[in-house]
C-alpha cells in the first residue's frame, strides 16, 4: 500500500498534467501485476464497494482514538473529509505491514460477508498496521469515495508511456465491462486487441483563430463556410460492424452516446464521420445549450431521462472514410459532396444531420452572417477552402475559426 499512497499524495499534490502523468508511468512499471490492475480500475471507475456505513466508521474512530464521539463529529466538518478525518485522529500505529493495493482491496471486499464484530477488528488491526497517508488511503477505499484529480484519458496517456502500447487502443481495451478479477493485466494491456485498430481515430485537423480582414483570404468562392457550433468535436467511426465515438481530446465516449447506435444500420462499413455533437431542439431544429449536453459528458452511463431531455445528434461536417478507405488527401469539396451524397441514405428520425453550408455574395455578406451566429445559437463560423486536404493538428492556411466578437460590459 506505500507505493499507492506515495502515488495518491503525488498526484493530490500536484495540479500539472506532466507531473501526473510522470508520478503513474513510474508507479506503472514499478508496480506488481496485481496492483497495477487494480490502480487502473480504481482511476477508471471501478471502485470496490462500500463495506461499512460512515456512521460505524466515526464510532469505530473515535473509539480508537480515545476521544468522546461529539469531539470526533466537531472535528470532521473542520477538516472536511471524512476519510481524512480519520487518518488525523487515529494514534500512531504499532505494527507494520508489506500489503500491497490488491491485497488490501481483498480483505476490504471480504468484510461484506462478516459479522460486526469481526469486520471492526479487521478494521482496527488494518489502522494499526498502516501510517498516516496509507490509512486516509485505506478509509477512501473502505468508504466507497476514492477519487484522486486523475481523469482516465489522462491515466491512459501514462498507461501508454509506461507500456509502450498505443493510447487510442490502450483506451478501447479500457472500456466496456470487465473487472480484475476476471482478466490480467496480460491480457487487458499488454495483449493485442484485433477490435482496437476497428476503433482507432483520425488524428483531428484543427483551425486557428482568424485575426485579420478575412478579404486577405482572397476570393470568396474558394471557401466553404458553415456555423462554428458549440458542443463537442468528435469522430463516429463505423467499422466490423460496431460503432465508436471518439471527442477531440482522444477520449472514448461511446458509452455517453447509445443513441448513435442506430447509425450501424443505415451507413455502409468503413466510414469515419467528422463532426459536432449536440444536444438537440428537435421541435425547433437548432442546438440546444452547450449546458445540456454537459450533462451527459461525465456520466458512464445516461439515464433514460436525461436521454430524452438532452437527445444528441451529430452534425457532420466532414467524411474521413468511406468503404474503408482514406478520403483525407481528397479535396473538401470533393469529401463534402461524398458527405452529402452518403447522408441522403438516412431518413430524418436518425441523429444525424450535415451542418449546412452558409451563403454570401461577398465577405461583408458573410461577416453579417457572423454577427447574427447568436441566432443561430453558434460561436461564429468556420472557414475552410475547397481545395484543403484533411491534415492532422493545428496547420495554418486552409481551415480558420472566424469566432463572433464576445459580449462585454463595464461594471463598478
Amino acid at each position: 500500500m506505500r507505493d499507492f499512497a506515495a502515488l495518491f499524495t503525488a498526484l493530490d499534490q500536484s495540479t500539472r498534467t506532466s507531473v501526473k502523468v510522470s508520478a503513474l508511468a513510474e508507479y506503472f512499471e514499478t508496480a506488481s501485476e496485481p496492483d497495477r490492475l487494480w490502480t487502473i480500475a480504481i482511476l477508471s471507475g471501478r471502485r470496490p464497494k462500500r463495506t461499512v456505513t460512515t456512521t460505524l466508521l466515526r464510532a469505530w474512530a473515535a473509539e480508537k482514538a480515545g476521544i468522546p464521539l461529539w469531539l470526533f463529529e466537531e472535528a470532521y466538518p473542520v477538516v472536511g473529509d471524512l476519510a481524512e478525518t480519520i487518518a488525523l485522529v487515529l494514534p500512531e500505529g504499532d505494527k507494520s505491514s508489506n500489503r500491497g493495493l490488491s491485497e488490501w482491496i481483498d480483505i476490504i471486499r471480504s468484510l461484506s460477508a462478516v459479522e460486526e464484530g469481526d469486520r471492526k477488528r479487521a478494521i482496527f488491526e488494518a489502522w494499526d498496521s498502516l501510517g498516516q497517508t496509507e490509512r486516509l488511503v485505506f478509509n477512501k477505499l473502505i468508504t466507497g469515495g476514492f477519487r484522486v484529480g486523475v481523469s482516465q484519458k489522462l491515466m491512459t496517456r501514462a498507461l501508454s508511456q509506461a507500456t509502450g502500447v498505443d493510447e487510442a487502443e490502450l483506451a478501447h481495451r479500457l472500456m466496456g465491462d470487465w473487472s480484475p478479477d476476471t482478466v490480467t493485466f496480460e491480457n487487458l494491456v499488454l495483449t493485442r486487441d484485433p477490435e482496437a485498430d476497428l476503433s482507432k481515430p483520425y488524428p483531428f485537423y484543427l483551425a486557428y483563430a482568424l485575426e485579420e480582414d478575412p478579404g486577405a483570404l482572397g476570393a470568396l468562392k474558394d471557401w466553404q463556410a458553415e456555423w462554428k457550433w458549440d458542443g463537442i468535436r468528435g469522430q463516429v467511426i463505423l467499422r466490423g460492424g460496431q460503432y465508436f465515438v471518439w471527442s477531440r481530446g482522444e477520449e472514448l465516449m461511446t458509452d455517453r452516446f447509445p443513441e448513435l447506435s442506430v447509425l450501424k444500420d443505415f451507413l455502409p462499413e468503413g466510414v469515419v464521420l467528422d463532426g459536432e455533437l449536440l444536444a438537440w431542439d428537435h421541435e425547433a431544429e437548432a442546438p440546444l445549450p452547450f449546458n445540456d449536453l454537459q450533462k451527459r459528458i461525465g456520466r458512464k452511463t445516461v439515464p433514460k431521462k436525461l436521454l430524452q431531455e438532452a437527445p444528441v445528434v451529430l452534425l457532420a461536417y466532414d467524411l474521413l472514410e468511406r468503404d474503408g478507405n482514406d478520403l483525407r488527401g481528397q479535396p473538401m469539396a470533393e469529401r463534402r459532396a461524398a458527405l452529402e451524397t452518403l447522408a441522403k441514405s438516412v431518413p430524418e428520425h436518425v441523429p444525424l444531420k450535415v451542418a449546412p453550408v452558409l451563403q454570401a455574395g461577398d465577405w461583408h455578406g458573410l461577416s453579417v452572417l457572423r454577427e447574427a451566429s447568436r441566432e443561430a445559437r453558434a460561436e461564429g463560423l468556420m472557414l475552410k477552402r475547397l481545395s484543403s486536404p484533411y491534415l492532422s493538428g493545428r496547420k495554418k492556411g486552409d481551415w480558420w475559426k472566424w469566432k463572433v466578437d464576445p459580449l462585454t460590459f463595464d461594471a463598478v
